[in-house]
């Protein structure tokens, strides 16, 4: 039986020469690939005691829904500035070059509700550091954050250091 990371396409000198980027669409495009992922994280989840999951945009949704709805949670999601029709709070934060804002409903986590963020990937921890800090501003308590691929080189977990991550697969470069 193949391992998830088998199914991880793996690209030379993207974007830029000495880079190999993780490709995380090719295990959504195949059904065992998909699978693999999503019992992974749902396993990353057996022993936690939570209520809500959220996710970023894109990826976050594509494997943060089919986890809440196998564990019937709820789930919140957090999207680019502007697209979202209520009202929200926001986050802005550093991209490697510039900066980018994101935002959730602010009615979407209530006081005392633990929570989840699930992500495809964690690289730099800039987006999933914005996201904690929406959680807590809502007053929610983000009790484990998961990845599908961790890319060790770039110490995103580093910024995350106080909360319990788990990635499915862990790449050691950038």
């Amino acid at each position: 039986m193949k391992k998830l990371e088998d199914y991880v396409r793996s690209i030379p000198d993207f974007p830029e020469p000495g880079i190999i980027f993780r490709d995380v669409t090719s295990i959504l495009q195949d059904a065992d690939g998909l699978h693999l992922a999503i019992v992974g994280l749902l396993r990353a989840l057996r022993n936690v005691e939570y209520d809500v999951i959220v996710g970023p945009e894109s990826r976050g949704f594509i494997f943060g829904v089919p986890v809440a709805y196998e564990a019937h949670k709820s789930f919140v999601p957090v999207r680019k500035k502007g697209k979202l029709p209520c009202e929200t709070v926001s986050a802005e934060y550093d991209l490697e070059y510039g900066s980018a804002v994101i935002e959730m409903h602010k009615d979407a986590i209530k006081p005392g509700q633990k929570v989840v963020i699930i992500d495809d990937l964690i690289a730099t921890g800039g987006t999933i550091e914005a996201i904690i800090g929406l959680v807590e501003q809502l007053g929610g308590e983000v009790v484990k954050i998961c990845f599908v691929m961790e890319l060790a080189g770039l110490k995103g977990r580093e910024k995350l250091s106080g909360y319990e991550i788990e990635s499915l697969i862990t790449y050691e470069g950038k």
